[in-house]
């Protein structure tokens, strides 16, 4: 485990300890929203948060955390609700003894990786190891959810699940009301990708809400698209299974051009995902909300993740990842 900024002689006095994966969407954006199944994977790198009581009431916070610039500043009143939430929810009274929350681990803090569903879910585990509070990891999951509130109003689910379990999640989002569903998927063998940014941020609820303007606008359109996905996430999900990753690479590329349709591309991803196909991508596309954001590549191994990973540094991404999920 990556404790990140940690020093051994901090360690020595940790308390409670917990970790979070990043996550990226591999198949769904936006039309999970819809109830069409998504699948996410958690991925290598990790956010640690821990906990250590205090005399003094109420909670205090050193966010370690690497990140792309000025985005700790930007989510700083929504980690706090998000911390506040999850505290809450675990039912601790830090009326007359507080705790401090530490934030390390490898995981930069940046849109579309699962940077603030990876610290709520951390600081849950940290929170049941220090209070031995007995969570399961779908009690984990429900506080990280809780957390997640403080930062998407009505959060999907999907990020703090994928950041909770690890590995390839299979997720399908309930139109009434009702909790979702998702299954943990079990790969026999790690998967190279490498994540890119474009170095933009874009509104979710504003694009979400265009697409839903569009929708409504021309719902044959739509359903069209959305029932061509809906088989091509079925095959996703079989493809990767069966680690054809020839296969997902072009499910990805068709994806890609749904989303397209859809307007949720830009310029700047177009372009990163032709960089990436051009540079050996076995498939690419935008991953998250879009219009900016980041773009996903799928490798067939580690080497030929670096040289699409270099290849896109070149190509002008704000910043790459190379990661790997399934494991």
């Amino acid at each position: 485990m990556n404790y990140g900024a940690f020093t051994l002689e901090e360690e020595c006095v940790r308390m409670g300890v917990g970790s979070g994966k990043g996550k990226t969407i591999l198949f769904g954006e936006h039309f999970v929203v819809y109830g069409y199944p998504a699948l996410a994977a958690g991925i290598a790198a990790e956010t640690v948060a821990t906990v250590t009581r205090k005399d003094t009431p109420g909670w205090s916070l050193d966010d370690r955390r690497p990140e792309m610039p000025g985005y700790k500043v930007e989510k700083a009143e929504e980690q706090r609700v998000s911390i506040e939430n999850v505290i809450k929810f675990c039912g601790i009274d830090l009326s007359k003894q507080g705790i401090h929350i530490e934030f390390g681990g490898d995981l930069v803090c940046a849109s579309g990786i699962g940077a603030s569903a990876a610290s709520c879910v951390a600081l849950a585990r940290a929170l049941n190891d220090e209070f031995n509070l007995g969570f399961d990891y779908e009690k984990i999951n429900e506080a990280a959810y809780e957390g997640e509130k403080g930062y998407h109003g009505t959060p999907s689910g999907i990020d703090n699940t994928a950041s909770t379990f690890g590995g390839l999640v299979w997720y399908v989002r309930s139109l009434d009301g009702g909790p979702p569903t998702f299954e943990k998927l079990k790969l026999s063998g790690a998967v190279d990708l490498v994540i890119a940014s474009t170095g933009l941020t874009a509104s979710t609820r504003v694009v979400v809400g265009d697409v839903r303007a569009k929708k409504e606008r021309n719902p044959n359109w739509f359903d069209k698209i959305a029932s061509e996905y809906g088989g091509l996430v079925k095959q996703a999900r079989e493809a990767l299974l069966g680690l054809d990753l020839y296969r997902v690479g072009e499910l990805m590329d068709r994806n890609h051009e749904l989303l397209q349709e859809l307007t949720v591309s830009c310029d700047e991803l177009d372009s990163l995902v032709s960089i990436a196909r051009k540079n050996g991508a076995l498939g690419a596309k935008l991953t998250g909300t879009g219009r900016g954001g980041n773009m996903i590549a799928l490798a067939s191994d580690r080497a030929s993740a670096e040289k699409i990973g270099a290849a896109l540094e070149r190509g002008g991404a704000a910043a790459v990842w190379i990661t790997s999920f399934g494991l």
